[in-house]
């Protein structure tokens, strides 16, 4: 990490900080509609984490309601993981209708860098001014030119390594990146928060990632600020994490504890 990188880490959060205390009560009251677009292996994941953190998940997929549903939706997640050419073009529309209605959403470019038609498609997808851009180490510096360093979905850097291709890219599109790994970091191209946290065993469970895209973007429209709502999000799921590890008996039983660490947080505290 630079010393330039370095001067704009403004502080750490873990739970409970006010802040995010704050936002998840709203996030609660409020029940934002949050519209995903994912990726197929992790859906019904992805819908278990949206109601148990508060929010109300809708996976509407079909290219002739996609653009209806973008107005009615309060954010938007768009998650390339297992894209096809059908997917696509329902991204690309949705996308675009965002952009047009002020609808915030998340971009996330899962395998960047590793494939040429997905890696042609997010770059469409970059045009129309996601709110905020979440991946891993891999995938964001895929998105700065480094598409060499792509791996899959699995990163092979460390989220530091990444971090100051994560302060350009903020930079560069406007939008929050929410930089994930073994530590989390937030920027908006100013200001960089860092989030430590979670288990390892995160990675062993498919959708974690790609859930933590959602519940961002279910932030969004309850928060201040992007950068409070990646924050939030983050902060919630490394709780959450850390809690469902020492009651977990392995993977399985982690993935039902992790639900109910988040339909639970704040609450019986």
């Amino acid at each position: 990490m630079s010393i330039e990188t370095q001067k704009h880490i403004t502080g750490s959060r873990t739970w409970p900080h006010p802040e995010v205390v704050e936002d998840l009560a709203q996030l609660r009251q409020s029940a934002p509609l949050t519209h995903c677009i994912t990726n197929s292996v992790v859906t019904n994941f992805t819908a278990n984490v949206l109601l148990a953190a508060g929010a109300s998940p809708a996976m509407v997929v079909t290219i002739e309601e996609v653009a209806e549903f973008v107005r009615i939706a309060q954010a938007l997640l768009i998650n390339v993981g297992t894209i096809t050419t059908t997917d696509a073009e329902v991204m690309l529309k949705a996308a675009a209708t965002a952009q047009q209605t002020n609808t915030p959403w998340v971009l996330d470019p899962v395998a960047v860098g590793a494939l040429r038609f997905r890696t042609d498609i997010v770059d469409q997808l970059l045009r129309s001014k996601p709110t905020v851009i979440r991946g891993n180490a891999s995938e964001i510096l895929a998105l700065c030119g480094f598409a060499g360093k792509a791996k899959g979905v699995d990163s092979t850097a460390p989220s530091l390594a990444a971090l100051p291709a994560a302060f350009q890219l903020a930079e560069q599109t406007g939008a929050v990146v929410a930089l994930s790994g073994e530590v989390d970091y937030i920027t908006d191209g100013k200001e960089i928060i860092t989030i430590p946290g979670g288990h390892e065993i995160m990675t062993k469970i498919t959708g974690t990632g790609c859930s933590l895209g959602a519940l961002i973007a279910a932030f969004l429209p309850v928060t201040r600020t992007a950068v409070r709502a990646a924050s939030a999000a983050s902060v919630i799921f490394a709780a959450a994490g850390e809690r469902a590890f020492r009651e977990a008996r392995g993977t399985g039983s982690f993935c039902v504890g992790f639900l109910d660490q988040l339909s639970t947080i704040g609450i019986r505290e």
